[in-house]
């Protein structure tokens, strides 16, 4: 998979030979990497020159989940955080502060790849002027056609993982596990509140149930 574009990443990883390896991969796949080991190093660089950052979680002096979220506090730049931390709360507490994407380590460099294209495509979906629904994160805010929508908390989060996932199908546990505003709900409360972002997106799309998998979001060919 090539782009005639090149990607300019920004890494945040402390092992120098892993990111060394990871570099001259990516260049392959039209990727340019730029690694740094010190996270407040990595803090300090402009980060609208980058596409996208890949940010490791075992850091030295400053912990990766802090550094994701003063990186949200910045900058809309996707983020994938990639780490041997694989316990579950790290992965949702790393989601729930603005990263797009988890992947532990170990993985095959060919998933990065896949993840990096998957991520950037995401974005470039939701940024598009003309899409009947755009995803303002920093504000918690989803528009459709311009217009703000009246949502509650449960309800922009739900809206939110169909829209970043858009084109694909999301599962229930998925969208459960994502925010802790789901924290005592169920299946059945989860349906309900689909329903009511369903009627609150009509004019343009759906929430198509898809059977024994979860939910897809679809627009109206004439949204």
């Amino acid at each position: 998979m090539q782009m005639n574009k090149v990607i300019d990443i920004l890494m945040i990883e402390d092992d120098f030979e892993f990111a060394k390896l990871l570099g001259s991969f990516l260049e392959k796949h039209n990727i340019k990497l730029k690694n740094y080991t010190d996270p407040f190093i990595g803090l300090s660089v402009p980060l609208e020159k980058f596409d996208l950052v890949i940010l490791d979680l075992t850091l030295p002096g400053l912990d990766g989940l802090q550094m994701c979220k003063e990186i949200r506090k910045k900058s809309a730049v996707p983020i994938i955080i990639s780490s041997a931390r694989s316990d579950i709360e790290d992965k949702i507490k790393g989601l729930n502060l603005g990263a797009d994407d988890y992947l532990p380590k170990p993985y095959d460099p060919k998933e990065l790849v896949a993840r990096i294209y998957s991520v950037l495509r995401r974005y470039k979906k939701i940024e598009e002027k003309n899409e009947p629904l755009l995803l303002d994160e920093k504000n918690s805010t989803i528009y459709l056609n311009s217009k703000a929508l009246s949502l509650t908390p449960a309800e922009f989060e739900v809206l939110k993982i169909l829209i970043k996932n858009y084109g694909n199908s999301v599962s229930k546990e998925q969208i459960l596990y994502s925010s802790t505003v789901f924290a005592n709900s169920s299946s059945n409360s989860l349906a309900v509140i689909i329903n009511r972002v369903r009627k609150k997106i009509s004019s343009i799309g759906s929430i198509k149930t898809v059977r024994g998998v979860g939910y897809r979001l679809v627009y109206h060919e004439n949204s």
